[in-house]
């Protein structure tokens, strides 16, 4: 068990393009040339890669940031991997920037920092926020109650 434990953390680093974790240089979702290379969605860790594709809904390819910004823990832009970001958008023809991050402190900050970053270069939006499935109003929170309403769109 320990040796198998050793062996993948030596066979997995983390793609080029991305920063996915993969055994190969460049991981499966970028090689894959059906998904959508024109729409990017960033998020903090592998974790939240794994979790958006269990879904099935997005097609695009992914940036992994490796964390958020937190000065209190001295994790600035610096240490994530901004740069690459923004370079990558400016050279790829990236239509949209969805922002997948979960809210906090540092979630925010982190998208309110990369947003006025990319906004230059393409369209940037961010994941809606609110209520889950089978919640109830009165067990919710102030903060996901408001975030609910300010992310209300029309019945169709």
């Amino acid at each position: 068990m320990a040796q198998a434990l050793t062996d993948a953390k030596q066979q997995v680093g983390l793609c080029s393009v991305c920063f996915h974790l993969s055994a190969d240089p460049v991981c499966d979702i970028c090689r894959d040339n059906r998904r959508d290379n024109r729409t990017l969605c960033v998020v903090s860790d592998s974790r939240d890669v794994i979790a958006i594709e269990k879904t099935r809904e997005f097609k695009g390819k992914y940036h992994v940031l490796g964390g958020l910004i937190s000065p209190m823990d001295g994790i600035g832009p610096e240490q994530l991997t901004i740069g690459q970001l923004v370079h990558r958008v400016n050279k790829e023809s990236i239509d949209e920037v969805i922002l997948a991050i979960s809210p906090s402190i540092e979630g925010d900050t982190t998208t309110l920092y990369i947003g006025q970053l990319v906004k230059p270069f393409t369209r940037v939006t961010r994941i809606a926020f609110g209520l889950p499935m089978g919640g109830d109003l009165e067990y919710a929170d102030e903060v996901t109650l408001a975030r609910a309403l300010e992310g209300r769109r029309e019945l169709e």
